[in-house]
């Protein structure tokens, strides 16, 4: 046999064994089922630190086209706009979705902020200090007409936190190798200021002052198990 038939051999009896082993690890219990469905509107506390929910402003809903999107995608999206003494405002939105199988991959702020007209002219990792660890999270800085909005957020698959899609991938992959189907949680911190800097170092403010003021197993479900 030369050795172009041999290599091709390889590859067939490669692609017939991660068929196989893909059909035997399929997933077939859910992580949501096993430690329960999170409700956001009690995990998220609306007073906390020198933050409470500002009642002043309406709470500024998607479009419908991208609600629609929401709705397939997860189970519960919670918006909220938080104010401090000193009359600084930050939107909080947190996403859950009880299958983050390829189908329902969180929808990530640099595809949805495009999708409804924003510019998006950063996108960084980085890496969030808060309660005496670090949280892996992206940064990115959006633009609409006059609108500076400096975001935050990061992705939580199961209790691991990812900062990227192939992150996401293997984090579901690494579930679905156990049988498990992973839920999932993006939380995203914006604010409206046109210094980048200053807005990304007030939403590291804000989550370590919602990471320090919520209960354990909350911190797990919105902020991973672990830093990486």
């Amino acid at each position: 046999m030369n050795g172009l038939r041999w290599r091709a051999l390889v590859v067939a009896l490669l692609m017939l064994a991660g068929s196989a082993a893909a059909g035997l690890a399929k997933p077939t219990k859910s992580l949501a089922d096993q430690i329960g469905i999170p409700n956001l509107e009690a995990m998220l506390p609306k007073q906390f630190g020198d933050w409470r929910v500002d009642t002043s402003l309406p709470t500024i809903l998607p479009s419908p086209d991208v609600q629609a999107q929401l709705d397939k995608i997860y189970n519960q999206v919670l918006s909220r706009t938080y104010v401090n003494k000193s009359g600084q405002r930050i939107m909080l939105s947190v996403a859950y979705g009880g299958d983050q199988s390829d189908g329902t991959s969180a929808h990530r702020p640099e595809v949805c902020y495009p999708a409804q007209g924003f510019a998006i002219t950063s996108n960084l990792k980085t890496s969030l200090h808060m309660g005496g660890r670090e949280l892996q999270a992206r940064r990115l800085m959006s633009k609409l007409g006059q609108r500076n909005e400096p975001i935050t957020y990061w992705v939580v698959v199961g209790d691991e936190v990812v900062t990227t899609g192939i992150g996401q991938k293997l984090a579901q992959m690494r579930y679905g190798l156990r049988g498990v189907i992973a839920d999932g949680m993006l939380v995203r911190i914006s604010s409206i200021d046109g210094d980048m800097d200053r807005g990304h170092k007030l939403q590291e403010q804000f989550a370590s002052d919602l990471f320090n003021n919520i209960d354990q197993a909350a911190a797990t479900r919105l902020f991973g198990s672990a830093a990486e």
